[in-house]
């Protein structure tokens, strides 16, 4: 019987066959191995496209939204992490509930944790957070001594009152300590801490000098005073852990009278050093030079400047109001343009040059944009119902636990957004997040 004719190939397994049979025999007969298709999914044994597995998608989408690497080109701008900061700060001074104090808190402590470098001014925030400890303790400590002017009929315990004279009226040493008077000191004091690890947050995240290259030329003296200032606490907070360090090595105490009197002379020896060596160092790159500007833009520069700051005190107060409601937003832009007016004649007296400028990009804006977001909900809240100021400010007469309103956390919990979207420092980031860059172990055997 005759042999069935071979079956027909069509369509793409034609092409193949014939591509396959036209391709040219290696040595013994062997013809090479087929081509690998080409396409977005893995090739398989057979040479087939196979689909992703899951394991290797969500591995594409977890590289794609992980943050990148800090580098000096991608790093955030330092005024995005200040507006950060103030706007977690705007909301802390809008509210007393100590919930959302403390959510506040731990929202800038992630994020220092997730996002902070480790350059010296980086190290400052936890001296930020005992000065903000400090600062509660001492306000508690006011209110059992020097009284407290809430009424209250939980008495906790009397202390020996101290006898004024009839013009100290109003103020008193000692008596009764009340539950609500600690509760109010409490929440006031609280609040104020916020305050202080708030702006604790800014200083760790922020680099100071590159702050300073990107003031306008106009605030470029008030500038250097205060960058000098902002960079002063961190630098002497690391002078102070160095010496402490090193006396602890060499078996001397550290803590103590003594300890601070033999820290704290170096320390000031140090800076003192360190600041001649600044005003060498500025003195030598010309610092403070001007160009020559003529008589009529220097007093137009001044009228305008100082027009502009009475106008946006005038309209800052006309806001806050009732009465200025209608003259308060025109006069606070009025004054916004004659500031900017000034401060952009003011700049033409500067004689300096900006290398590799930092760009304000998406990233540094998504980081202002979350501190914002927060203070504005925070200030909405308040004012969409009088109810919703109870909840922002609880009472302590007659003294009640407070409660956590729902919406003012969500707002906060936008915080912590650029932890997220913020480039990574080296030291944070986990070692296999790319595994596909990973190095493979060497698991050859050394010969004995």
């Amino acid at each position: 019987m005759a042999s069935p004719p071979p079956p027909r190939l069509t369509g793409s397994t034609a092409m193949t066959a014939s591509s396959n049979d036209a391709r040219p025999e290696g040595p013994a007969g062997h013809r090479p191995a087929a081509a690998t298709p080409v396409g977005r999914r893995s090739a398989g044994r057979n040479g087939w496209a196979q689909p992703q597995t899951p394991g290797a998608l969500s591995k594409r989408v977890q590289h794609r939204l992980t943050a990148p690497q800090a580098t000096r080109t991608n790093a955030i701008h330092p005024g995005a992490w200040w507006l950060w900061a103030l706007g977690l700060g705007t909301a802390a001074s809008r509210t007393t509930n100590p919930l959302l104090l403390a959510l506040l808190i731990g929202v800038a402590g992630y994020v220092v944790a997730a996002r902070r470098t480790e350059a010296p001014w980086a190290h400052s925030y936890a001296a930020f957070v005992k000065l903000a400890l400090a600062v509660l303790l001492i306000r508690l400590a006011f209110a059992v001594v020097l009284g407290s002017p809430i009424p209250g009929t939980h008495t906790l315990l009397t202390l020996p009152e101290l006898p004024l004279p009839a013009w100290a009226e109003g103020i008193r040493i000692g008596g009764r300590v009340t539950a609500e008077g600690l509760t109010f000191a409490l929440y006031d004091g609280l609040k104020l801490a916020t305050l202080l690890i708030c702006v604790g947050a800014a200083n760790a995240l922020a680099n100071p000098a590159r702050l300073l290259k990107s003031l306008p030329g106009a605030l470029y003296e008030a500038g250097v005073a205060v960058v000098v200032a902002l960079t002063f606490a961190p630098n002497l907070i690391a002078d102070v852990q160095r010496l402490r360090a090193a006396r602890r090595l060499r078996g001397r105490p550290d803590k103590g009278l003594r300890g601070l009197l033999q820290v704290g002379l170096p320390v000031l020896e140090g800076a003192l050093e360190r600041s001649v060596a600044l005003a060498a160092a500025m003195d030598a790159r010309g610092y403070g030079r001007t160009a020559d500007v003529p008589p009529t833009v220097r007093r137009t520069t001044t009228a305008l400047t100082l027009g502009g700051l009475v106008g946006v005190c005038a309209g800052t107060y006309g806001l806050l109001t009732a009465e200025g409601g209608s003259y308060g937003l025109p006069v606070l832009l009025a004054g916004l343009a004659a500031a900017l007016a000034g401060l952009w004649l003011g700049g033409r007296r500067s004689l300096r040059t900006r290398y590799r400028p930092d760009a304000w990009g998406v990233r540094a804006w998504l980081v202002a944009a979350s501190g914002a977001a927060v203070a504005t909900l925070l200030i909405l809240y308040a004012s969409y119902a009088p109810s919703n100021s109870a909840a922002l400010h609880p009472g302590v007469v007659p003294l009640t636990a407070p409660t956590l309103p729902l919406w003012p956390a969500a707002a906060i919990l936008l915080g912590l957004l650029p932890a997220f979207i913020a480039p990574a420092p080296e030291h944070t980031r986990p070692k296999s997040a790319h595994p596909e860059h990973t190095r493979p172990k060497n698991t050859r055997k050394e010969p004995s």
